[in-house]
């Protein structure tokens, strides 16, 4: 399907659909009302690339450009520091959280390496050394592998037992994103030339390759209820694409930059996504309404929703000083509080 169809292509909502999406937007709409407030908490000394959180919701982790990992308990309407987890020797570009269990993460480094960490500890469970800089990184659902791709365009399959690498994949192509689908049989990645290459997985053989923006494809989240997954792409659109046909069901038009991250909600029925625009989009995923815009002062790196809560985590381009400080705050921000708290 070309960009240029993929324009005319949407779903006709039945009037139950309609219904049901109205009454959701409406309860949302007054939930954020009432819990709009963005509170920020100091987590490294530079700037926070990646935040995620884990299976359980209870903790949230954040990697930054100052080779670190943080850990944050979730406590109430607040995120209290547990942990900084050292160890890498270069920027931490992306971690992830183990899908069931709410102990393991992984963080992906520019220094060659992936570690895995166990937040019952403060050790590195394990360190696998990788070809090169390594910027995204992803957990099989089944919790058996984890994927890591680095900037020479390398996808290396490790095994999450072992630790030992399965197999490694070289593509011709720019590899932005990388995501398993819900049900661990596809491997998808988004590319410079705007496509979705999708994989048979564990075989990685070709399965389709769907040119979905005319320009680079730089992100890509897949719902929790498996439904949809959507794209976010340097042409500013974001698109929903529907994981059993794999066609565009609609777009979201309303950022004017690059759409850098996305994140659907724990009952996969709002979609946040960002880019160097000062405030982060929130749709709701059935009809592509505005369902509200958090302010921000200045780009957004990362976003992600608590997996049991309306509450969404994200990271910013944010300076210490507002006018003329060059330091990076390095915080990490949760909107959806309490106005009163």
């Amino acid at each position: 399907m070309t960009y240029f169809s993929r324009q005319w292509t949407c779903e006709i909502l039945d009037e139950s659909t309609k219904s049901m999406a109205s009454s959701y937007y409406q309860e949302m709409q007054e939930h954020f009302k009432n819990n709009n407030k963005s509170r920020e908490f100091p987590a490294h000394s530079a700037k926070v690339h990646s935040v995620a959180w884990s299976c359980d919701g209870r903790r949230l982790a954040s990697g930054s450009f100052d080779k670190t990992a943080s850990v944050f308990v979730l406590e109430k309407d607040r995120l209290v520091k547990e942990n900084n987890y050292k160890g890498h020797g270069d920027s931490v570009d992306q971690l992830c959280w183990h899908p069931t269990s709410p102990d393991l993460f992984v963080t992906a480094s520019g220094d060659k390496t992936i570690r895995i960490w166990d937040v019952r500890t403060t050790k590195c469970m394990a360190t696998v050394s990788t070809k090169g800089e390594n910027i995204n990184i992803c957990w099989s659902p089944d919790g058996q592998t984890i994927a890591v791709g680095n900037k020479d365009d390398v996808v290396t399959f490790i095994d999450a037992k072992t630790h030992r690498a399965r197999g490694e994949e070289q593509f011709k192509f720019e590899v932005n994103e990388i995501s398993w689908n819900n049900d661990n049989d596809m491997f998808f990645l988004t590319n410079g030339n705007g496509c979705i290459n999708i994989l048979s997985y564990p075989d990685l053989k070709l399965i389709q390759s769907i040119n979905a923006h005319p320009s680079n494809c730089i992100c890509i989240k897949f719902d929790p209820t498996g439904k949809y997954f959507a794209t976010g792409s340097a042409d500013a659109l974001v698109s929903l694409w529907d994981v059993q046909e794999l066609v565009c069901v609609r777009c979201f038009s309303r950022l004017d930059w690059p759409v850098r991250t996305l994140s659907f909600s724990h009952d996969g029925k709002m979609l946040a996504s960002a880019s160097e625009d000062h405030f982060i989009d929130i749709a709701e995923v059935e009809t592509g309404e505005k369902l509200w815009e958090i302010q921000c002062e200045s780009p957004t790196f990362t976003v992600a929703w608590h997996p049991k809560r309306p509450l969404l985590a994200y990271a910013c381009d944010d300076k210490e000083g507002k006018y003329d400080s060059n330091r990076e705050a390095g915080t990490v921000k949760l909107f959806g509080l309490p106005n009163d708290s």
